[in-house]
């Protein structure tokens, strides 16, 4: 294999000749040969770069080169993590996030109880979710920063505590100023406990198998909102006083703190043995690094605000609408509901392991996004068995999660990956609460019961307005990835072999 040209003096040339096997394939389309696989960039021209050296082989039909900078000297000599090894590192932190999203998802099978016991009307029971999201507009652009800045494991630690004081809190009163106070806690908490993990998921899975690491600890994600949503039915004898089920979700917020601890171990030991990807870099970083993401990180953000602004907000009135409008038991609604991530525990491994292999992950998230249009008018206006409608919302939630957090790392520098996540949860969780309050005053307006099921119709047309949003901004995502800005999430493929 022939070798173009160096640069490197004598000493350079020894380090790289010892990590070799690191090379990166550099697409063969001029629009993509300035991309590496986490956003380190090298020239068009591969042996020469702005000032600094490169190091590049030809090789039939592609390009192979490696830059100085992709592997840091210091750890150029260490293994890379065993598989068995990435996955309990896995493990811990799928433990942390369980509980955290469980705290999420314990206010949907609630509300009926608070409605009956409390008297909450659907604005106040909206608020309880809509505080959960609302600090984090801000907080979550902080909390990407800190993680940048101290790292995961600590951030995984404050994140994991401040949850279980949090759902604490929520636990301690009727009054809706004190559990709005700890769903506040709570939400800033859990949402920065997921943001930490997915760099911690980067940092782990950045040679391969990323989207599929992704999906697994987002099953353990999905495994807490179904424990949630189907509590009615293991706790049934809980769901006799409003307090109870909150007492269980104390329970669950202990999971938070045992899950950092176990990753705070395993990633220590793993950091002084293994080669691992560098997400945190310790230095400032400006509102010019934060907003100065590229079209394709944009889209990916307006496509999380839809997306995610038809599942969250209908998990919250979910269980009402069908026990109200379809006249089923609550225990029936909580499993109809539970369906949506029951499936996404199951198939957003399927769904990552797929695009690792295949790339075309703006088309997987594009059809994602078809699947929930129909979904809310089925339930408004047909008689069609609602397990049909809620399998199909189920299937896209597991689809376009699976793609969209692991894209982030093709679209952003590995460096700006807790920025970049801080970011879009933070547009996410604005869209969360101007949705979730919307859909709660509408239910209000027009008198949504089980005397006047009509009431819920206007709500399921917001809900298909913005499952119909949700599909153009996939589609302008296409467009931008197959274009001459593409960043390769239709084409990088990362399955390790």
């Amino acid at each position: 294999m022939p070798k173009i040209e160096h640069r490197f003096d004598d000493a350079t040339l020894a380090r790289e000749e010892r990590v070799q096997k690191r090379i990166v394939d550099v697409f063969e389309d001029p629009a993509r040969q300035g991309l590496l696989y986490a956003g380190t960039k090298i020239c068009a021209n591969p042996a020469r770069r702005g000032g600094e050296c490169c190091h590049a082989w030809s090789h039939p039909g592609r390009i192979v080169a490696m830059t100085e900078n992709l592997v840091p000297p210091e750890v150029a000599a260490k293994p890379e993590p065993s598989r068995w090894y990435r996955w309990i590192v896995l493990l811990g932190m799928s433990v942390a996030v369980y509980g955290s999203y469980y705290s999420f998802d314990y206010i949907g099978p609630l509300a009926p109880l608070l409605s009956r016991q409390l008297h909450f009307s659907d604005s106040q029971i909206g608020l309880l979710q809509a505080v959960y999201s609302f600090p984090n507009i801000v907080t979550m652009l902080v909390c990407g920063v800190v993680i940048d800045r101290i790292g995961t494991r600590k951030s995984m630690l404050i994140f994991g505590s401040m949850v279980f004081v949090g759902l604490a809190v929520t636990a301690l009163s009727p009054s809706i100023a004190v559990m709005a106070t700890g769903r506040l806690l709570v939400g800033t908490g859990a949402e920065a406990l997921a943001l930490a993990s997915n760099v911690a998921i980067a940092r782990w899975f950045w040679r391969g198998e990323l989207s599929l690491g992704f999906g697994i600890r987002s099953s353990f994600c999905r495994l807490g909102s179904f424990s949630a949503q189907v509590s009615p039915t293991w706790a049934a004898g809980a769901y006799v006083y409003w307090q109870w089920p909150l007492l269980i979700g104390v329970g669950f917020g202990v999971f938070c703190i045992i899950g950092a601890i176990l990753y705070w171990v395993l990633d220590s030991r793993g950091e002084k043995r293994f080669e691992l990807g560098h997400v945190a870099h310790g230095g400032k970083v400006s509102l010019r690094d934060v907003f100065g993401f590229g079209r394709s990180f944009w889209l990916i953000a307006a496509l999380c605000v839809t997306f995610y602004g038809c599942i969250f907000p209908f998990q919250t009135f979910g269980q009402k609408l069908l026990i109200e409008s379809r006249h089923v038991s609550p225990q029936t609604a909580s499993l109809l509901v539970g369906m949506e991530p029951l499936f996404s525990m199951i198939g957003m491994p399927l769904f990552g392991y797929l695009v690792d292999r295949y790339g075309r992950r703006s088309l997987f998230m594009m059809y994602g996004s078809l699947l929930i249009v129909p979904v809310f008018l089925m339930l408004a206006y047909t008689n069609i068995p609602p397990v049909i409608p809620m399998a199909m919302m189920g299937v896209a939630f597991a689809l376009v999660p699976a793609v969209m957090w692991p894209a982030l790392a093709y679209v952003v520098d590995r460096s700006r990956l807790g920025s970049a996540n801080g970011m879009l949860d933070a547009v996410q969780q604005l869209g969360l609460v101007v949705i979730n309050l919307t859909i709660g005053w509408s239910n209000d307006h027009w008198l949504a019961s089980a005397v006047n099921p009509a009431g819920y119709r206007p709500s399921m047309w917001i809900f298909s307005m913005i499952a119909l949003a949700a599909v153009a901004f996939a589609y302008l995502l296409r467009r931008v990835e197959t274009g001459p800005h593409a960043r390769g999430l239709e084409t990088i493929t990362t399955e390790r072999q």
